[in-house]
């Protein structure tokens, strides 16, 4: 059984094809590239509601080791909520200089605020980190390490 010529019936000699190899490649091309921007609508999209990301702010930290305090000082309070100390000792400040010495909520508040911490003397060194605080999101935005009656 022959069918070539019902195969030039059904398909159609090279003569008679309607669509070119040229435009089914740039349909091709076309559905291509349709496809990645819907791809990449979503994607970005999907970025942007994944959190709020980390917490802007700045504080500085001067310590004087000969009088063994450090000032905090808010240089930027961007979007935190309040800032904390953390990776240090219970033991290196004196808690009768702030009531919590470690979670600045009342002191710390507006760019410009500044708090003075009394360390410990009987402690040799020590160091802190400073965390700014939003919500769930924390950020280390600063450290400082200091060195008893130096």
């Amino acid at each position: 059984m022959d069918l070539s010529k019902y195969r030039n019936k059904l398909v159609g000699s090279e003569e008679e094809r309607a669509v070119s190899p040229v435009i089914g490649v740039i349909l091709m091309v076309a559905i291509t590239v349709i496809l990645a921007a819907v791809i990449a609508a979503f994607v970005l999209d999907m970025g942007d509601s994944m959190g709020s990301g980390p917490t802007n702010a700045a504080v500085s930290a001067d310590v004087s080791d000969s009088e063994n305090t450090t000032t905090l000082t808010v240089d930027e309070m961007g979007d935190a909520e309040h800032f904390e100390l953390r990776g240090f000792d219970e033991d290196n400040i004196d808690s009768g200089v702030n009531e919590s010495p470690h979670r600045f909520e009342d002191n710390l508040t507006a760019t410009g605020d500044s708090v003075t911490l009394k360390l410990n003397e009987s402690r040799d060194a020590g160091s802190a980190n400073i965390v700014a605080v939003n919500g769930d999101s924390e950020s280390v935005i600063g450290d400082f390490e200091w060195e008893a009656g130096n």
